[in-house]
């Protein structure tokens, strides 16, 4: 029988990248199974979703607690009872305390709408458009103690086209987001992913050849 990687994930929002999750794992595509959900927002959409394919949830709402570190303790205490191997940001608008990443260390990933280390983050697809950039895309990379700093496992690219809007951009972004995401865990549920100081190797990683990307491309030059 296949491993399958037990997952907490943390919500806010919509959690559009948590229904990514889920329809991965219903399609066999991805080993793992989401044993709890956390939101701090009592009205995320994310708890409808969890509600819609039976899988259990928690609200933790930070007014309910003194400190972060209180907050993070009793995140910490759910995912413990639940059996979490890895915990799973997904639009978690939050910064974790030191405590939450000792509990889980190197067993917690994020997903960010740029491609890192450019502009990390709140309003990162907003920060790539303004700045005018030709590519930008996501990033999937274990959480460290900075902001979107942790080692890098997977990043998608993304042009951004003239006629681009911030908004148009952010939706082509979020198609990548929901690709590459399950692909992270499930490469953490195979036990590919090496940690060497700010590098993640992967294992028996088949080295391609793309074409390199131009934008404008490089026609009849």
């Amino acid at each position: 029988m296949k491993r399958r990687v037990k997952l907490g994930v943390l919500v806010s929002g919509s959690g559009s990248n948590l229904q990514s999750i889920i329809d991965h794992i219903e399609k066999g595509l991805l080993d793992a199974e989401i044993r709890m959900i956390i939101s701090n927002n009592p009205e995320a959409y994310a708890l409808v979703r969890a509600r819609k394919h039976g899988i259990p949830y928690t609200v933790l709402e930070y007014r309910d607690f003194g400190t972060r570190e209180d907050f993070d303790r009793k995140v910490i205490e759910v995912f413990n009872a639940s059996g979490v191997e890895l915990v799973i940001m997904a639009g978690f608008m939050r910064i974790l305390s030191p405590s939450f990443l000792n509990a889980f260390p190197m067993r917690i990933m994020n997903i960010h709408p740029a491609l890192l280390p450019s502009f990390p983050g709140m309003h990162a697809q907003k920060k790539a458009f303004d700045y005018g950039v030709k590519f930008s895309g996501c990033t999937v990379h274990f959480a460290d103690d900075g902001v979107d700093t942790g080692p890098i496992i997977i990043q998608a690219i993304v042009p951004l086209y003239d006629h681009d809007s911030d908004e148009t951009l952010a939706q082509r972004i979020l198609k990548e987001e929901h690709r590459i995401y399950p692909k992270a865990i499930q490469l953490y549920a195979e036990e590919k992913l090496e940690v060497a100081g700010r590098k993640v190797r992967v294992k028996d990683h088949k080295q391609t050849d793309p074409h390199p990307l131009h934008n404008p491309p490089l026609v009849n030059f």
